[in-house]
């Protein structure tokens, strides 16, 4: 069902209901910051129901066109609405749950984000220069585990091994310039308040339109960020470069990667083991 989360056409996510929804996983999608929607991964949002037994939200935001010529951190401020949003949205109308669904808001979410949603979620998640991406406190204490597939976190890195992707679509999302220093997330420290969430960083060895230098860059910075946090049960950063083989946008398609994720939301919400 289309729920709409705020006052734009582009303010609008799908939700995929479950037998309960303590929990809640936020698929973002990709597509450059210039392309894709919320549809083109309804198969993928219901297969994570089945597998996860938790409901599945997947929102739109606005995108950079030539006749929405918007740039960064706009697309963030979208997904970090719908975000604020599925915090305290009651939940669909009893008529529209499965039998035996609990109605209200989740308490734990498990957030996915692909290509370049995985720049937006880290730009909401880790302390970024923007203070309109601020999440607020209730959405980091909320807020469990943060999965990013064939991710976009050094623009300037990715545009050495990619110089054509300058004018395809980095110019246009976030401007023309020498350098994008200041939107490299994987340069960004750890918000205060988000010490608790799990990151899985994820990368398939097929992908030829991200390379797996950018998650190898990512993953050690938020592994040195971890230095600093106190060790608990579960690891606090974790990577899968090893498991997905197909191309970029094919492994959401595909069996193993819903079941990665599955996997992960399964041993972070088992009960800890006693000692």
């Amino acid at each position: 069902m289309e729920i709409a989360y705020g006052p734009r056409d582009s303010h609008t996510l799908d939700y995929y209901p479950a037998q309960q929804n303590s929990a809640l996983i936020v698929f973002v999608h990709g597509g450059a910051w210039r392309s894709e929607d919320k549809a083109d991964h309804a198969a993928l949002a219901r297969t994570l129901v089945q597998l996860t037994g938790c409901p599945v939200a997947v929102p739109n935001y606005r995108l950079t066109t030539q006749d929405n010529p918007i740039q960064h951190p706009a697309h963030a401020e979208d997904v970090l609405r719908a975000l604020h949003f599925l915090l305290t949205w009651p939940g669909p109308p009893a008529h529209a749950q499965p039998p035996a669904s609990a109605p209200g808001p989740s308490s734990q979410l498990y957030l996915l984000g692909h290509s370049c949603a995985a720049h937006i979620l880290a730009s909401i998640f880790l302390a970024s220069p923007f203070p309109e991406l601020a999440p607020a406190r209730q959405l980091l204490q909320a807020t469990r585990g943060i999965l990013l597939s064939e991710g976009i976190y050094d623009i300037d890195a990715l545009l050495r091994s990619f110089p054509n992707y300058r004018a395809w679509f980095i110019a246009n999302a976030f401007g023309d310039h020498d350098a994008y220093t200041h939107v490299n997330v994987a340069s960004y420290p750890l918000r205060a308040g988000a010490e608790h969430i799990r990151w899985l960083i994820i990368h398939s060895k097929g992908d030829v339109l991200v390379d797996q230098l950018q998650s190898e860059i990512m993953y050690a910075h938020l592994a040195d960020l971890a230095r600093d946090v106190p060790a608990g049960p579960l690891l606090m950063v974790e990577k899968n470069f090893d498991q997905l083989e197909e191309n970029h946008n094919d492994l959401l398609r595909g069996t193993v990667y819903p079941r990665i994720i599955a996997d992960f939301v399964a041993s972070d919400r088992a009960p800890p083991r006693a000692s």
